[in-house]
């Protein structure tokens, strides 16, 4: 692997005890994957203590920023790569009508109900409190440069394809 400054590292097994000299050699793989793990458990814990799921989070919020209302296909299509198999989406959509959080117009299109956006408000104020659990100690600086770091990595394994 060839580094910024020509230098190459050579990969060690994963180690949560690694030191900081040693972190270079750790792999993405299993530190992407614990955090990915351990921070959507925390979400998703708290959320169903309101009796609220990630993915109906997801669909609340596609609905509401979405340029013209979506349909539940555009819906589905938008979240799915997210979500756990291909028919999460559909049934979080159904739930969501039937629990009167979301409408239907006349052309099929998805609105959010006053109670929908009133949870959706909500659910936002409580992501908002276990990011900052999340991010304690980070600063938005250190932030950017991860996901600037991750972005890169991903592209690069997009760009080689598979062997």
């Amino acid at each position: 692997m060839d580094s910024s400054n020509g230098a190459s590292t050579d990969q060690a097994p994963a180690d949560p005890a690694a030191t900081d000299d040693e972190l270079a050699s750790q792999p993405i793989g299993y530190w992407s994957g614990r955090a990915h793990a351990v921070v959507t458990r925390q979400l998703r814990d708290a959320m169903a203590g309101i009796d609220v799921t990630q993915p109906q989070y997801w669909v609340l919020n596609t609905v509401k920023y979405s340029p013209e209302p979506p349909s539940p296909d555009e819906t589905s299509a938008q979240l799915s790569p997210l979500a756990d198999g291909p028919h999460e989406i559909p049934r979080v959509v159904a739930q969501l009508l039937h629990r009167g959080w979301l409408r239907t117009d006349g052309g099929a299109r998805l609105h959010l109900t006053d109670a929908g956006e009133a949870a959706r408000v909500r659910l936002r104020a409580l992501v908002s409190e276990l990011r900052a659990v999340v991010h304690d100690g980070i600063s938005d600086e250190e932030y950017v440069v991860t996901l600037k770091v991750l972005r890169r990595m991903i592209a690069n394994a997009d760009a080689a394809g598979t062997p």
